[in-house]
């Protein structure tokens, strides 16, 4: 959600997209390592650049022609760098004649797909206090902004819950890989041993829980009460609403800047209606790894 409300918000950017290029979103981590067409295309493109497969992370964005070659990169957020790298692309620009790219077949270890009979669960992050003055609009923005994540849920628990049922595997699930504070980059996610406390019941369609979270080290922790309400009807869930508050402490390599000492971070869950292209989006912390994060 960050560059939504920094680089995507700013009109002369958004009017270039929306007119002269056709702006695709991935996910890096999977397309630099899939073994498939897709990958290979990818790959193409992103060996032209600075950051070369193989050798960690290839994010950032680029500009390229139907053919893959390469017209600009940067893996700055700032606007007018952005706007700097669009111009120049165009400036290289050349129209070519392709033929379509075979889809071929996917590598299914980067293409997860949601468990049949399962749901997914729109997951939104948001740090309600805590911070320091912002020393600029950009730390502002920082500070302000949302983190966004799906959680999946299996045919298996999703029965559960119809049965009034709160399965262990989904309340840990959800403890490990989406208690987390993703509002300002990529997280770390829970190990097993870091769940101090997970208790939680389902009465009459009400959903109660308690969780502590803390590494060995006690440098970032999560102490929170989740309250929630589920309904469903014919054997199906019709309506998932959750939210956790509490008190987080600490950072990641990823996420830092957060706020000192310990502050109130909230965490709502909502079943999603498959209406928001974001729903197809799998978990984070199954990246690569999904028998891990399902089961």
């Amino acid at each position: 959600m960050l560059d939504r409300e920094s680089t995507f918000a700013n009109p002369a950017i958004v009017k270039l997209l929306q007119t002269r290029f056709i702006p695709v979103a991935i996910d890096q981590a999977y397309q630099r390592r899939q073994k498939d067409n897709e990958g290979k295309f990818y790959q193409k493109i992103a060996n032209q650049g600075p950051r070369k497969v193989g050798l960690g992370t290839t994010q950032g964005l680029y500009t390229a022609n139907a053919s893959g070659q390469l017209l600009a990169f940067t893996n700055n957020r700032e606007a007018t760098r952005v706007l700097g790298m669009m111009n120049g692309a165009l400036k290289k620009y050349r129209p070519v004649k392709v033929t379509a790219l075979d889809k071929g077949t996917p590598d299914a270890r980067y293409n997860p797909k949601l468990p049949k009979g399962g749901l997914v669960v729109r997951v939104t992050s948001k740090v309600l206090g805590g911070y320091e003055e912002p020393e600029n609009e950009y730390r502002k923005i920082f500070q302000q902004s949302l983190g966004r994540d799906n959680l999946w849920i299996s045919a298996s628990e999703h029965a559960a819950l119809t049965k009034g049922q709160l399965p262990q595997s989904l309340l840990q699930r959800l403890a490990r890989f989406h208690l987390v504070d993703n509002t300002r980059g990529e997280p770390p996610m829970w190990r097993e041993n870091e769940i101090q406390k997970l208790q939680g019941t389902l009465r009459s369609g009400q959903l109660r829980a308690t969780v502590q979270l803390k590494t060995a080290k006690g440098d970032r922790g999560y102490e929170a009460e989740l309250l929630g309400r589920i309904e469903t009807k014919a054997g199906k869930v019709t309506r998932l609403d959750v939210v956790a508050k509490g008190e987080f402490w600490g950072e990641g390599t990823y996420t830092r800047n957060a706020p000192k000492g310990r502050f109130p971070l909230a965490i709502a869950f909502t079943l999603a209606d498959g209406k928001d292209a974001a729903d197809t989006i799998p978990p984070q912390g199954s990246r690569g790894w999904l028998p891990g994060y399902m089961r």
